[in-house]
């Protein structure tokens, strides 16, 4: 079984889709109806963006999104029999299953990445990558830390977890997990603690955004982040998308039981191959490819 599956932000580049935008006329004319959408032209930045103009959090979620969607949308025989996405991943990976209409995937990625800088502004946060410690211990020295918040936010694969807090907490938490016998915590360059109660506000804006959009019956399941387990319903799929902005990203679970489920073949549609990396160290013998 074919498992499709697509990156969430940090997996932009310079020049990204301009070949699919120069050698596909569906292509290029979904990158021109995105221009119209988001009011403001993309694929300029995207083809000829600085590294520093790409990581605009108001291009970087839209960029990615675009750039795996359109890939899925154009290529021959495209039939995934279950899908999945990492953070914003998620989004592009239900326009993939037909579940969300291209321009409605689009405009709510866009309200997305605005709603999370606004969050990001407000909460002056972080996120830090915790290598080489168990998912359990992780979480019992988040727990431990009181009067700032800190919590385990995105469960990449085993050995990999990362953190999401203030600056405090995070700075907090990576002295006692080194303690604990974590090879390493790297800070990273985000703008924000994505995926942590920080981002409240931006998950009751992006609510109302989901509520009134229209999703349909899916062509596959998707396995979401919030639970890692397969959704066709509409009404479900909103409820976790919605909690996702403030819960874990569960991509080990979501690799597991797509294998445990019978995907045998992992595509990853989009910028990077930082997802095949990930399904492999969940378990070294799952095939992985790009589209």
């Amino acid at each position: 079984m074919k498992a499709y599956i697509f990156p969430g932000q940090g997996s932009q580049f310079s020049g990204m889709g301009k070949d699919l935008y120069d050698n596909n006329s569906k292509a290029k004319e979904l990158f021109e109806q995105a221009n119209e959408i988001l009011a403001f032209s993309i694929t300029n930045v995207m083809f000829n963006g600085t590294d520093e103009e790409l990581k605009q959090t108001k291009v970087t979620q839209p960029a990615i999104f675009l750039h795996s969607v359109i890939m899925a949308l154009v290529a021959d025989n495209f039939a995934p029999d279950m899908v999945a996405g990492h953070s914003l991943g998620e989004f592009s990976a239900l326009v993939a299953n037909k579940t969300l209409s291209f321009a409605d995937g689009l405009r709510l990625v866009s309200q997305r990445a605005l709603a999370m800088q606004k969050a990001c502004e407000s909460n002056p946060s972080t996120m830090a990558a915790v290598l080489g410690l168990d998912d359990a211990m992780v979480e019992k020295i988040c727990a431990e830390i009181k009067d700032e918040v800190v919590v385990a936010a995105n469960y990449n694969c085993p050995g990999q977890l990362v953190i999401s807090g203030t600056f405090k907490g995070i700075e907090l938490a990576g002295e006692k997990l080194k303690e604990a016998g974590a090879k390493r915590v790297l800070s990273l360059p985000v703008g924000g603690a994505f995926h942590s109660p920080l981002m409240e506000s931006a998950r009751t804006e992006l609510a109302a955004a989901i509520e009134n959009t229209n999703f349909s019956q899916g062509i596959c399941p998707i396995y979401q982040n919030i639970n890692a387990l397969p959704f066709t319903d509409a009404k479900e799929i909103k409820n976790n998308l919605i909690a996702q902005l403030t819960g874990a990203v569960k991509w080990t679970q979501t690799a597991q039981n797509m294998i445990k489920d019978g995907a045998t073949q992992f595509i990853e549609v989009g910028p990077g191959k930082v997802l095949q990396g990930l399904v492999k160290k969940v378990n070294k013998d799952t095939e992985v490819s790009s589209l």
